[in-house]
């Protein structure tokens, strides 16, 4: 037997037990008439203690002989401890070891196995089966399996199957890059892995599975930031025989369980925006709704007083940031400088201050005491405030001053992040026009439904419908998005021409789909959460990488098994695939 209890289990109740413990061997303290060992599991720390007046020679002997990291499983007595440490759950008692036994011996690790180790990031990627050991790293995943287990339970109790779909499918046009798999049986024929289950859990609608549900893998082939990698995870949701009313209740239900367990607090309905709404009032159709700053369109107030950067733009929108009319001309230049800076491309920034006795800004100029005190009116500023203002065209500007306010609200510490404010966003458009491609993309998927009450518009004026699709936004991120689904065959071939597929094209691409809804399609709807970003949110962050076994990095690599790898020639030649390029 390797073990009788974890080391994280034992107690004062257990004094006087015989027990066994296995473990990594954490640190040693030895003081030569007694040493102590911290011995380690993924349960928690139990210190061992051997002592030349209670332990033979032998013993005293293996004990100076391990190191750290060694695995090691030891039989002993559970004793009283005389020096207690209350940090940690088992700092009442000590194990006074008579046999030990060394399982394996360790390297010394690259970097501390603590929960504030000396191992920068890609060394610890580079090991990171060392890091996993680590309470951070190891707290997290455990956090990642509580909140799937959790949704497994919430949908199982409302009827929804899992079901898995296929990993090698065919590749499509839409969306990002895929990942393409050569097929060695079908020479110059290519699979791809999958960007979401999407046409599958369609079909499994067509097939009667009512209710589906999946914790899946996904693959994109996309640049990557701190909540995107190339691989990620899916709670990839359908719904036969329900309108989006349904939809929203049944994952805000969901999501709110999460909330609840994770925060002890209680979550009332979430409000619901729509999308043009959103980009009025935050600048973005995800918006962070923990802090104020909301946008105020100020062209009224602003046009004819001869300020040409007012009078020019298409639109001139202000934010009020309470309390910061202390701010200082070296502040203001730096959030000038920010906004200028490529990522952003701002013009510039117009600054008002707003006090007892005075109001200023940079632009006394062109503006009378009484036009900024109109603005202040407007923004609803009162003494001690500071009003930044950005002005030029609606597509630029909205994003520039959405980029200024989260920024001032992370510089603020307005983001709390274990404050947590929900929201839906609906009504999006259906459709996008691409100056460069001249035509249409759809804005979720060319599977989305318009709106009832915009179909006609398909015929008329497609830029104008709207589609009957929603997301999920938590504190400024989204979490989830879905959509009602065509399931006619001829308004679903009207989408795909839209999108620029002929007749020839959409067959060869979804064919398969579109026959399908000649055998009684019923109406469905459904929602797909990013797992990742949702389980990284609920415990406070907002980078997926750290609740990821094995990420990847910044470049899409995997350091600790060096992939992706070149392969050996002959089995490209069996793959039929020959590579004639060479690299420098």
């Amino acid at each position: 037997m390797f073990r009788t209890h974890t080391n994280g289990e034992l107690r004062s109740e257990n004094i006087g037990e015989r027990v066994t413990l296995s473990g990594w061997v954490q640190t040693i303290r030895d003081k030569g008439f007694m040493i102590w060992v911290d011995l380690r599991d993924r349960y928690g720390v139990t210190q061992l203690v051997f002592d030349q007046d209670r332990s033979t020679p032998e013993l005293m002997h293996s004990a100076r002989g391990l190191g750290r990291e060694y695995v090691v499983t030891v039989i002993g007595t559970v004793i009283e401890r005389t020096s207690k440490n209350a940090k940690i759950p088992t700092g009442d008692i000590e194990i006074l070891v008579s046999e030990i036994s060394i399982e394996n011996t360790s390297l010394v690790p690259p970097f501390t196995i603590e929960d504030q180790t000396d191992g920068g990031e890609e060394l610890r990627m580079k090991y990171r089966y060392l890091d996993i050991r680590r309470n951070s790293v190891r707290d997290k995943l455990l956090f990642r399996h509580k909140i799937a287990q959790s949704v497994r339970n919430y949908l199982s109790a409302i009827n929804f199957i899992e079901v898995e779909t296929p990993v090698l499918i065919k590749s499509t046009p839409e969306g990002a890059r895929d990942f393409i798999v050569p097929s060695r049986m079908n020479p110059g024929e290519f699979y791809a892995l999958p960007q979401s289950p999407q046409t599958f859990k369609q079909l499994l609608m067509v097939g009667g599975i009512d209710r589906y549900f999946q914790i899946v893998k996904c693959f994109r082939d996309e640049d990557l930031r701190a909540d995107r990698q190339p691989e990620f995870t899916q709670i990839d949701c359908e719904m036969a025989f329900v309108t989006q009313e349904d939809v929203l209740n049944t994952f805000e239900g969901l999501t709110r369980k999460l909330l609840e367990d994770v925060s002890g607090k209680t979550f009332g309905a979430f409000p619901r925006i729509t999308y043009q709404e959103a980009m009025k009032r935050f600048g973005n159709d995800k918006p962070d709704i923990r802090f104020g700053m909301e946008f105020v369109e100020l062209n009224e107030v602003t046009k004819g007083k001869g300020f040409p950067l007012f009078e020019d733009a298409e639109l001139v929108v202000g934010i009020n940031v309470k309390g910061c009319s202390n701010y200082t001309r070296k502040q203001i230049d730096a959030l000038t400088e920010w906004v200028k800076r490529p990522q952003i491309g701002a013009q510039g920034l117009v600054w008002i201050k707003v006090n007892d006795n005075e109001i200023t800004s940079s632009i006394n100029k062109f503006f009378s005491e009484e036009d900024l005190k109109e603005i202040s009116r407007h923004v609803q500023a009162t003494a001690g405030d500071l009003i930044l203002i950005m002005s030029g065209a609606i597509s630029r500007v909205r994003p520039q001053m959405s980029a200024l306010r989260m920024e001032l609200a992370q510089q603020l510490n307005l983001r709390n992040p274990h404050e947590f404010a929900p929201l839906w966003v609906v009504d999006f458009p259906l459709l996008e026009w691409d100056e460069d491609t001249s035509r249409f993309h759809a804005m979720h998927h060319p599977f989305t439904a318009p709106k009832p009450e915009d179909v006609e518009l398909l015929d008329t004026n497609p830029a104008l419908a709207r589609a009957n699709a929603y997301d999920l936004v938590l504190n400024g991120n989204e979490i989830g998005g879905g959509s009602v689904r065509i399931h006619n065959r001829e308004l679903q071939s009207k989408m795909f021409g839209l999108l620029g597929f002929t007749e020839s094209e959409a067959n060869a691409q979804f064919g398969f789909l579109m026959n399908a809804f000649q055998y009684g399609a019923p109406p469905h709807a459904g929602l797909a959460f990013g797992f990742d970003r949702l389980v990284a949110i609920l415990d406070g962050n907002e980078v997926i990488r750290d609740y990821i076994a094995f990420p990847k990095n910044n470049s899409g690599r995997d350091v600790m098994i060096d992939s992706p790898s070149v392969v050996a020639p002959e089995q490209l030649q069996e793959l039929h695939i020959s590579i004639e390029e060479t690299i420098d």
